[in-house]
């Protein structure tokens, strides 16, 4: 089968940085499912990985952590799918990725693709979505029945990949007075297009872009990116008992001895925990994909494609991988089909 892989973890600029390959195609075993992949969506995890993650000495890793495709064969264990139903997925950090025309992936961790989407259109949101999904209502704790009346949600850079979901999501689903922040005009626009309330620039003082708002404190802060920057300012924006979730890996550590004065919660989301230690709860992920799959086929959310690069190939994956480095990303790259 066509892949693309890379041997030695290093700069996108790097000869052989990522390759066009072929290897064998893998074999379905117990909740496997052999997925012919049709489209992907490159993340910032692809470009960390590949930046720091070599193959074992002979062999070739294998990026993508979003993707749409085909059951082709199952594992003897599976029960949720048959040969023929079209899936979406993030997959497990822990196994060979997307970046190939057929991947093993668990059953648990795998929803029905949304009809009224797409495969590119689809690919753009998996993992955002479990991001987001996992972020709001396992972390955080926010409802889904629109009861939060009083919470006030800041969400740090809200036109990202994540921002783009978790912004519908709260939008929709909360109930809660959405804020999101941006610091170009395009994606200014961008995030008022997903529905938030309010847009602030991150590039100022996040208290004193609320004050503009006559917002005094915010219930809820999900830092997206450049928590470290930003930690003395959510510190003092957000509400004595509130609630600070991120995802970003900070470049300086953070210290959470500030939180005490207000008595702050701090969540970490990381949507590979449930497959990377096979949790109990690992179907969790199944059952939130299957909600969003409904919640976009009923014209409640919508995707969040910002561009598509062409098939899928070494060559179309650096421009991605490259662009993403930029932080100039706007929605999600996608790549579809195979180059012949």
């Amino acid at each position: 089968m066509k892949a693309i892989g890379y041997q030695t973890a290093g700069e996108i600029s790097a000869p052989n940085a990522l390759e066009n390959i072929t290897l064998a195609e893998p074999i379905p075993q117990g909740f496997d499912l052999l997925v012919e992949v049709k489209a992907i969506s490159v993340n910032p995890i692809d470009t960390k990985v590949r930046k720091s993650n070599s193959a074992p000495a002979g062999e070739y890793k294998i990026l993508g952590w979003d993707a749409v495709g085909v059951v082709k064969a199952v594992g003897d264990k599976v029960s949720l799918f048959k040969v023929g139903d079209e899936v979406w997925y993030a997959g497990d950090i822990s196994r060979s990725g997307s970046y190939a025309e057929y991947q093993l992936v668990d059953e648990r961790i795998v929803g029905h693709k949304p009809k009224t989407l797409s495969n590119a259109q689809a690919a753009a949101l998996p993992l955002t979505s479990i991001t987001a999904w996992e972020l709001l209502f396992d972390r955080l704790g926010l409802p889904q029945d629109s009861s939060a009346h009083d919470a006030r949600i800041l969400i740090i850079g809200a036109a990202g990949g994540v921002g783009s979901i978790i912004t519908q999501l709260a939008v929709k689903l909360t109930g809660a007075r959405v804020i999101g922040t941006a610091s170009r005009p395009e994606t200014v626009e961008w995030v008022k297009k997903l529905g938030a309330h309010a847009v602030i620039d991150h590039s100022q003082l996040l208290s004193e872009e609320l004050a503009k708002l006559d917002i005094a404190d915010v219930t809820h802060v999900i830092s997206l990116t450049h928590t470290d920057v930003h930690f003395d300012e959510i510190i003092k924006v957000i509400k004595p008992q509130g609630k600070l979730a991120l995802i970003d890996d900070p470049k300086e550590p953070l210290d959470v001895l500030k939180l005490k004065r207000k008595c702050l919660s701090l969540h970490w989301e990381l949507m590979f925990t449930r497959s990377l230690y096979q949790t109990e709860d690992m179907i969790a992920q199944n059952q939130l994909l299957n909600r969003v799959s409904e919640l976009i086929d009923s014209g409640e959310l919508h995707n969040t494609l910002g561009q598509h690069f062409g098939a899928i190939n070494a060559e179309n994956l650096i421009k991605a991988h490259t662009l993403i480095e930029s932080g100039k990303a706007i929605g999600k790259i996608v790549l579809e089909g195979f180059s012949s």
